[in-house]
């Protein structure tokens, strides 16, 4: 009882913010790849190194991103760029043992005693949701406004993602109207031949550049924004399973079993899940 009031009596933290060694370490090896596989080739870094090239393929890339995405877009394609090499995430077990003090406490007094322990959840959306509860909002009013907030979330989220997917299917062809411009100037100096294979070569560094920043940026960048939104929804689905088997007056023991299954989709074992639980419910449970 000690350790459940001390847990209560201050404020949690459900959530975490760690960097994502898969991000750096993918970015590191693609581009030690490449430029290995060119060294290896007998070329020079000093080959791919084209100021006019990065200038055309990112100008033009991103006055492309501009046109096609909305201001409110933009900016938060901005702000998700910290969400591709950081991650911040639940700790879904530490939830489900706040969500069984809160079902516990409620269950031996009422769902109003929970307001006391508002400012003390640790995670917003389960503040939020929590509030309505004590407020006696109706179990299927409290579902739908929830479930909106975190469609809403994802819909926000989701802007940015696009952002970086359009970003990634322009840069390729920003890249050709790069390397053709640059053959365009090639063709003006035909009368010296030996030169001609030299700025062919410098042409078609565009294309690498869009390409490149097309399969090992924008796009990688995309797809790890929309894993990060579906975690996210994830997580907060816990979040309002578990308010609302606190209003339904579930008993505790059974809303830990019930949450069980969102912590091994999260990447537990059911073995250890299987483990845990008999250890934590009665301790949750007891008074």
């Amino acid at each position: 009882m000690a350790d459940k009031q001390e847990a209560a009596g201050s404020k949690s933290n459900l959530k975490s913010s760690k960097p994502d060694i898969a991000s750096f370490a993918g970015l590191v090896i693609a581009l030690g790849g490449i430029i290995g596989g060119l060294m290896w080739e007998g070329g020079k870094i000093s080959d791919i190194v084209q100021i006019s090239a990065a200038i055309i393929v990112l100008g033009g890339t991103l006055g492309a991103v501009m046109v096609t995405s909305p201001l409110s877009a933009l900016i938060a394609a901005l702000g998700g760029v910290k969400g591709v090499f950081f991650e911040e995430k639940l700790d879904p077990e530490a939830a489900v043992n706040e969500i069984i003090a809160y079902a516990t406490k409620a269950r031996k007094s009422s769902i109003v005693s929970l307001e006391e322990d508002l400012e003390k959840a640790g995670d917003k959306f389960l503040q939020k949701a929590l509030s309505l509860a004590v407020d006696g909002t109706d179990l299927q009013e409290l579902r739908k406004m929830m479930e909106l907030e975190i469609a809403q979330s994802e819909h926000h989220r989701e802007s940015a993602a696009k952002v970086f997917e359009g970003a990634g299917g322009y840069a390729p062809t920003i890249g050709i109207i790069g390397a053709v411009l640059g053959l365009i100037q090639v063709m003006k100096h035909l009368e010296n031949i030996e030169e001609v294979g030299k700025g062919i070569a410098v042409a078609f560094v565009a294309t690498v550049y869009g390409v490149a920043v097309s399969n090992l940026v924008f796009l990688p960048a995309a797809n790890k924004l929309k894993a990060r939104i579906r975690q996210d929804a994830q997580d907060k689905e816990l979040l309002l399973e578990g308010v609302c088997s606190i209003v339904e007056g579930m008993n505790p023991k059974l809303i830990r079993v019930k949450l069980e299954a969102f912590l091994q989709h999260a990447g537990k074992s059911k073995k250890k899940a299987d483990a845990e639980a008999p250890a934590g419910a009665p301790a949750a449970a007891k008074g």
